[in-house]
C-alpha cells in the first residue's frame, strides 16, 4: 500500500482540507490503513463516506479500514508531516513499529 497514493485519491474529495495514512496494528491483519482528515471549514463528512469515497477509486485493499477527522495534523517547521507523532499512540507498548 502507498501512503500516498491513498492521500493523493482523499484529497480530490471536496471535504478534505488535509490528510495522513497510516498504518495502524491489527490482530486479524498485521496491519491496517487509518487516515486522519482535517475536514475543510464549513464542510461536512462522515467517516464512512470517506471510506466509500476511496472505494470508488482505489483498489479495496489500499482503503483505509478507519477513518479519524481531526482538527490538525503535526508538521515541522518547513510544514511536513510528522507521521511519526501520529503512528506512536496506536504503537506504543509495542516492541516494535510494525506487525
Amino acid at each position: 500500500m502507498s501512503s500516498i497514493e491513498v492521500e493523493g485519491h482523499l484529497y480530490q474529495h471536496p471535504a478534505v482540507a488535509e490528510v495522513a495514512v497510516i498504518g495502524v496494528p491489527d490482530e486479524q491483519w498485521g496491519e491496517t490503513v487509518k487516515a486522519l482528515v482535517v475536514v475543510r471549514p464549513g464542510a461536512d463528512v462522515s467517516e464512512s463516506e470517506l471510506i466509500e469515497f476511496c472505494r470508488s477509486g482505489l483498489a479495496h485493499f489500499k482503503c483505509p479500514r478507519s477513518v479519524e477527522l481531526r482538527d490538525d495534523l503535526p508538521r515541522t517547521a518547513t510544514g511536513k508531516l510528522q507521521k511519526f507523532k501520529l503512528r506512536s499512540p496506536y504503537w506504543e507498548g509495542r516492541e516494535r513499529g510494525v506487525n
